[in-house]
């Protein structure tokens, strides 16, 4: 098998990324580092499969990609390394690249941070932020040193979890190596996987079987592939697989795979829910088996041992220990699913940092079943990201108003992600803002400011009679950029009051709003909205983690704003102006 046949998109795309950071921290040319990151966008972006495209030459027409960075990819792909990289790895200190990790230092710090105090690592970072040194920098202060502090323990926190999206493939890939072994009947992956957790700390895995679950563990620990038994007992063990994933695979026998899969899904709050709600029936849920007096009770699925407990099934995503099981009892609580949706919202394109043309995206969500699609790429004030002027905004205005015209059998909504300015404005006058459908505000700047004059600024955003949807809310980057400061709640009822709806964003590196925030939404009655930030067709697919999120917050459907028809969605819209 050749290295091109084993190439990786997301590995490349990786690679690609870290040549523009390692070219940044040299202090190279920006249009340079900036062409690589844009190589890596529509590499991982891209609709076929990398060594296909290498084959067949595909890929030097596909937007984005130059000769240069063409040359890696096919070095990549030939030989498995990248000249270039290892280059650069040479000449720049790894810790500047862990430096980078840190929410709030960018580049040019870290390398006034390099060239001022000879740092170049994390440790010594840390130590010069307790010491006074950084404090002392130019432009740094005392306040910005403790924001470093606060950024390397969030750092260090970071390195043990995992994106939702990332955790989800490993379980789905570790449930169909351990199928394969004699004897099992089902594999379920449980934990914070299962629950639909933002971020996962660890993967858990349920392996249903009649074989004695000592035997099948033996069994597991032999199996080609599996690397190091980290911890064992004659029910669980620990093990880590080549490439690194370590798992904690939980055996049964059918009898008793529901309570064990309920124990294995967590979390530790509603198992001791569940646990209580035993005791007051007389019985007892212990070891994930449930017992009456010294009576082994059957469990062969969940609901037989919610039933047993005088209850209705509970969603795996409603499991946190709160007030699942009152929710569950009453009949109340979301039963969104992916199909509810009638629109999919918050689409790039080739007008700004999108791989897609319009009329691609039109058609891809309409084989996907949906009435719209609202097009909303960047505007001017993104630079980074080809933000659109005024001009451009009218001119893919009249694109999307020819397309709709031709009958093509899905509406095609006019949109764009306006950058919310410091204070709250938008960069278009209101005479181009009317001839949009709707417009999504978000913060893309200024992250730091303080509490109030961030909560003044989406506040004043909201007051905008064309502001339809506040974007990805908080600003977090899960793992990479804590939420700015602000009034969470005087941000939620603005919205309630005032009409505009609030994102769900479905991009798994954000997922903002949270589920925890999205139960304060709920309860103040605001609207929200999902959206897939998809800069690609393939990202159109990232709206499911979105309504995972939903679903957790227990969302009504009619309170989601993309479950309306295209005309309802417009009035809604309209109604603000």
């Amino acid at each position: 098998m050749t290295v091109a046949s084993q190439l990786d998109r997301r590995a490349v795309a990786h690679a690609l990324e870290q040549i523009a950071e390692l070219m940044e921290l040299k202090g190279e040319s920006g249009f340079r580092s900036r062409s690589f990151r844009t190589a890596a966008r529509a590499i991982r972006s891209l609709s076929v499969d990398l060594p296909t495209a290498l084959a067949e030459d595909t890929l030097r027409g596909v937007r984005g990609v130059g000769p240069a960075t063409l040359h890696v990819v096919t070095e990549l792909a030939e030989t498995g390394r990248s000249t270039l990289l290892e280059e650069l790895r040479e000449q720049v200190p790894p810790g500047l690249v862990e430096m980078l990790r840190i929410p709030g230092l960018g580049v040019s710090r870290i390398r006034q941070i390099h060239d001022l105090l000879d740092i170049d690592s994390v440790p010594e970072l840390e130590a010069a932020a307790l010491d006074g040194r950084l404090a002392s920098l130019p432009r740094f202060g005392v306040r910005t040193a403790e924001n470093v502090r606060d950024g390397i323990r969030f750092l260090r926190r970071a390195s043990t979890f995992r994106l939702a999206h990332h955790a989800a493939d490993e379980a789905r890939a570790l449930a169909q190596t351990l199928l394969r072994l004699p004897d099992v009947i089902a594999v379920h992956p449980a934990g914070e996987v299962r629950r639909l957790s933002e971020v996962v700390e660890s993967l858990v895995l349920v392996v249903v079987s009649n074989l004695p679950p000592a035997e099948l563990l033996g069994r597991l620990r032999q199996m080609p592939g599996v690397d190091e038994v980290l911890e064992a007992d004659e029910r669980v063990v620990t093990v880590r697989f080549a490439g690194g994933t370590a798992a904690r695979v939980m055996a049964t026998p059918p009898a008793n795979a529901g309570a064990v899969l309920v124990h294995a899904t967590g979390n530790d709050a509603h198992v001791r829910l569940l646990e209580a709600r035993a005791s007051a029936l007389g019985m007892s849920l212990t070891g994930a088996a449930l017992w009456r007096g010294s009576t082994f009770v059957p469990t062969p699925d969940e609901a037989a041992l919610y039933a047993a407990l005088d209850l209705p099934w509970v969603p795996p995503e409603w499991r946190e220990g709160t007030d699942e099981l009152e929710a569950a009892s009453s009949g109340t609580g979301s039963m969104l699913e992916r199909g509810l949706l009638r629109g999919l919202l918050h689409c790039h394109t080739q007008y700004s940092d999108g791989t897609g043309t319009v009329r691609e995206l039109a058609e891809s969500c309409k084989a996907l079943g949906y009435e719209y699609v609202g097009i909303t790429d960047h505007s001017g004030a993104a630079a980074y990201a080809g933000g659109l002027t005024a001009d451009s905004l009218l001119r893919q205005a009249d694109e999307i108003d020819a397309l709709n015209a031709s009958g093509i059998g899905i509406r095609v909504l006019k949109g764009v992600e306006a950058d919310m300015l410091q204070d709250g404005s938008l960069e278009y006058p209101p005479a181009v803002l009317d001839r949009l459908d709707f417009v999504i505000a978000s913060v893309h700047s200024r992250f730091n400011l303080d509490r109030a004059a961030m909560t003044a600024r989406i506040v004043a955003a909201m007051q905008n009679p064309y502001v339809t949807i506040i974007g990805h809310p908080t600003g977090r980057l899960l793992l990479q950029r804590k939420p700015y400061d602000f009034d969470l709640d005087a941000v939620l009822a603005t919205a309630a009051e005032r009409g505009v709806a609030l994102e769900i964003n479905a991009d798994p590196h954000r997922l903002d709003l949270g589920w925890r925030h999205l139960v304060r939404a709920r309860e103040l009655g605001a609207t929200v909205s999902i959206g897939a930030d998809a800069h690609s067709v393939a990202g159109l697919e990232n709206v499911s983690w979105g309504v995972g999120m939903a679903r957790k917050a227990r969302i009504e459907p009619s309170q989601v704003l993309n479950t309306r028809s295209a005309a309802d969605f417009v009035a809604f819209a309209r109604a603000r102006r």
